[in-house]
């Protein structure tokens, strides 16, 4: 397997003992693609949740210009009750891991179909 395989079968792990959810792989494939390069470096990779300004970026970058959702005070409630499920303590929080629950949560599969 390849580099990009291996992390998918990590976040497919994350989903299911973290976030107790049965991973679609097609649809999670599919996300950590649309990740590009990010899923390779240290710091992109993950979501710094403590921090506000990255919250903004997952809120504008992904949910509004990926997803094509409208703003709103529900973008950032779906963000917080993603992170709720992944858990708060958990430190490394995975970008397609969160974009995937996002993807699920919003119910825009379709995106990637």
């Amino acid at each position: 397997m390849g580099k990009r395989d291996d992390l998918i079968a990590r976040y497919a792990d994350d989903l299911k003992t973290k976030c107790g959810m049965t991973p679609d792989m097609d649809l999670l494939t599919k996300v950590t693609i649309g990740c590009g390069p990010s899923i390779y470096d240290a710091d992109a990779s993950t979501v710094a949740s403590s921090q506000t300004e990255e919250l903004e970026t997952v809120k504008n970058n992904f949910l509004i210009k990926k997803l094509g959702l409208p703003e709103g005070p529900e973008l950032m409630g779906g963000i917080q009750e993603v992170l709720r499920i992944y858990g708060h303590s958990e430190r490394n929080k995975y970008r397609a891991v969160v974009y995937y629950m996002l993807t699920k949560h919003f119910g825009k599969e379709s995106v990637y179909g």
